[in-house]
């Protein structure tokens, strides 16, 4: 294990340094022990969480998510502990417990295509989840391997095998609030899974203030840009981003963000992007999916499924898209 110094030279016990804007969080080094696990490398570093490749006693390799904001705290090179501000104590502890009631909920869930969480537990002053290591690669890097040529029939399989998952989810009153092309594991045999949940993410950036909106443009629905009405999301919230995750594969680019088409849509409908390249079904039912309105959207995953596996099946009509769309949605995100 290598040694880390919780305690570097010139910073008494205890004391909690003051944050330094944008600044990236050190991970722990590889060979470090962490509970039963045994720290790898550095899967990928984000601004809520870093995740490791780790191994656990029976040398089976796990990915590890520690949760780490850093816009509330801060590990520095030779800590183990991070730190944190005295005015961000409260808002990184409540984070926490918001990231330790998502893995618990997670961890009921044992779905082919949804990541299986294995364990979370505490230490080093924050918590970390404990996941299935998968093998293979995301739809992301699918997509720009195969840019502009991806087929109906792969898109068809892929999500139609992705919103099982999404529908187990959803049956245990979660929301997933982060799907995208690189949250879309494909594994070796072809297999999608739904990785890297955004719904703590989402939580604590509603709650405090400190923190930015955590969502990705292009593929986070309307109603996700307003931190003030919570209730407004629900299922049709994920659907968006499933339908905003077909359009990339369609486009090998994300789409025009929510919020900007909000103010002024300039997103092409796929029926009029690609009216000869698929089938009018699929990209009408991609449109469907898009629809700024949560209320014109499929209100279940179960609806998107029938949808998608009718190819004869007509999407609905949205009653009002022309004219008062726009305005009605704004009175719904004040």
């Amino acid at each position: 294990m290598p040694n880390l110094n919780p305690n570097p030279a010139g910073r008494a016990p205890g004391h909690r340094a003051p944050r330094m804007a944008s600044q990236a969080n050190v991970p722990l080094s590889p060979g470090y022990r962490l509970a039963e696990y045994r720290i790898e490398r550095q899967l990928s570093l984000g601004g809520f969480s870093i995740v490791y490749l780790a191994f656990d006693r029976e040398d089976n390799p796990v990915a590890i998510k520690e949760y780490l904001p850093n816009s509330l705290a801060l590990r520095l090179q030779g800590d183990e502990l991070p730190s944190i501000a005295e005015e961000n104590v409260a808002a990184f502890r409540y984070g926490m417990k918001c990231f330790f009631e998502e893995g618990r909920a997670l961890a009921k869930i044992s779905h082919p295509n949804v990541v299986q969480v294995l364990n979370f537990f505490r230490a080093n002053e924050t918590v970390y989840m404990v996941m299935h290591y998968e093998r293979g690669r995301t739809l992301q890097e699918h997509i720009q391997k195969h840019k502009g040529e991806i087929r109906e029939s792969f898109i068809r399989t892929v999500f139609a095998r992705l919103l099982n998952g999404l529908r187990e989810v959803h049956t245990h009153k979660l929301l997933h609030l982060d799907i995208k092309p690189s949250n879309i594991y494909l594994r070796s045999d072809g297999q999608p899974v739904l990785i890297d949940f955004g719904a703590a993410r989402q939580t604590l950036s509603a709650d405090t203030p400190l923190l930015k909106p955590m969502y990705t443009p292009g593929f986070a629905a309307p109603e996700q840009y307003n931190n003030t009405r919570r209730e407004l999301l629900g299922p049709w919230t994920d659907i968006y981003s499933i339908g905003a995750s077909i359009y990339a594969c369609m486009a090998a680019a994300a789409p025009q963000a929510a919020d900007q088409r909000l103010e002024r849509d300039q997103l092409t409908p796929a029926a009029k992007r690609w009216p000869d390249k698929y089938s009018r079904q699929l990209l009408e039912t991609v449109d469907w999916c898009m629809r700024l309105n949560y209320l014109e959207r499929p209100q279940s995953v179960f609806a998107l499924q029938k949808a998608l596996a009718d190819k004869q099946r007509l999407v609905p009509k949205p009653s009002s898209f022309l004219g008062g769309l726009r305005k009605r949605v704004r009175s719904l995100m004040k």
